[in-house]
């Protein structure tokens, strides 16, 4: 259960500050992940409220592992931490797994601190990212700390672009 990071607009929207949006291009490896979330049949904000009943959800995002298209939900209850992968054609629970090592828990343990100062849950953040820009499709939400103040990094799929747009979660 290695989390993939598919989408360098991630990486350099955290290295920037609170300015705005950036678009990326895509390469050619984003082809079946544009593919795939534009077949998809639920969203990423109907993949969050599925996940929520297993725990607080502390990131999402659409990716493709294996060559298929799958929605991983991290998860945050009682301390611990959980991956849940939602069918993105059902929007039911497909499966769960704890987090427990390695890269994967240590992304989780700083998500789950930015959500802890959190006063906006992921769901209305990804909500008000995508109503701003009109035709888009949320791919990914990771939250961070930034200056001690939780910020969330919303990657949109607007026609081939990606757009990466912040998202203040106070």
């Amino acid at each position: 259960m290695h989390r993939r990071v598919l989408f360098l607009a991630i990486i350099a929207s955290l290295a920037t500050s609170l300015v705005g949006q950036r678009i990326y291009a895509q390469d050619r490896s984003d082809h079946l992940l544009i593919k795939g979330v534009t077949d998809a049949k639920v969203t990423l904000q109907q993949g969050l409220t599925a996940a929520a009943q297993q725990g607080r959800p502390i990131s999402a995002k659409f990716e493709v592992e294996d060559g298929r298209l799958q929605l991983s939900v991290y998860t945050a209850k009682g301390g611990k931490f959980s991956e849940v992968i939602v069918d993105h054609t059902t929007g039911k629970v497909a499966k769960t797994e704890s987090i427990t090592e390695g890269e994967d828990l240590a992304e989780a343990k700083a998500e789950s601190a930015a959500m802890e100062k959190a006063k906006t849950d992921l769901k209305a953040a990804v909500d008000k990212s995508a109503a701003a820009t009109s035709g888009s499709r949320a791919i990914s939400i990771t939250p961070a700390l930034k200056d001690g103040h939780p910020v969330a990094s919303v990657t949109l799929l607007t026609g081939l672009q990606f757009q990466t747009v912040e998202q203040l979660l106070e």
